[in-house]
This record gives C-alpha cells, structure tokens and sequence, in this order.
C-alpha cells in the first residue's frame, strides 16, 4: 500500500473511532516480532509502549531499506504500519527527506494522538532514519 492510498483509506472514515479501529487493524496485520528480537538492544527508548525494531533490506533490493518492529499496545502498532508504509522500500536520502509531521497531518493524526504516543513516535522516526544512515 502507498501512502496516498493509506490516505485516502483513512478519508472514508467519517468518525476517529472508525479511523482509530483501521490504525489498529492495520498493526494487526504486521508480522510479530520474534521474541528473540525482542531484546534491550532493539528496544526503542522514549516509547511509553514497549517498542522494539531492527533494520534491514527488502529482498533483491540493495541499497533500500526496511525494518520488522512490534509493539505491546495496539494503537502504537498501527502506527509502526504506517511507519512502514512511508519508509520501507525506500532509499536512505528518500527516507531523510521525509517529513512525518506532514505525513500525520495529512492522516490527521497529528491532532488525534496523545503527546506521549507524538514522543514515541518521534524515537521511532529517529530510529529509523539513523538506521537508514547507517
């Protein structure tokens, strides 16, 4: 899924509550992190949630990037599929120019998440552009 469709998926949602249940759903779908991943050094600091993420390379795709992360708390899952959508795939410079504020504006998320999860947020985006310099 691009981002434009993901937007335009989350524009058919008349109330937050719908939105909030297809973020969810979304973060559902990812793959679960094994537990061996889930280790102090993949944990991502700042989160409230317990985050975890490790950085890698889709196949047969030298020189892009991708990662596998998993959260405890479901809403902060759906948010790590949106994190996908904007950075896998996609080339280091790619993924330093991308601007996540406007990308969750665009959503409307930037008004309809709680300031600790924007700080989680904010160390999983860092996390994943150092990653991607790396």
């Amino acid at each position: 899924m691009t981002f434009a469709e993901l937007a335009e998926n989350f524009a058919l949602f008349d109330d937050w509550d719908d939105r909030y249940r297809y973020l969810i759903d979304l973060g559902r779908k990812l793959p679960q992190l094994p537990d061996t991943l889930k280790s102090a050094a993949n944990k991502v600091r700042g989160c409230m949630s317990q985050v975890w993420m490790v950085p890698g390379h889709p196949v047969g795709e030298p020189g892009k990037f991708a990662f596998a992360a998993d959260s405890d708390a479901h809403i902060v899952k759906g948010l790590i599929a949106v994190l996908g959508i904007l950075f896998s795939g996609q080339s280091p410079e790619a993924i330093a120019a991308v601007d996540t504020d406007a990308a969750f504006r665009a959503l409307g998320l930037d008004q309809h998440i709680s300031p600790s999860r924007r700080n989680g947020l904010v160390s999983m985006v860092e996390k994943i552009k150092g990653y991607a310099k790396a």
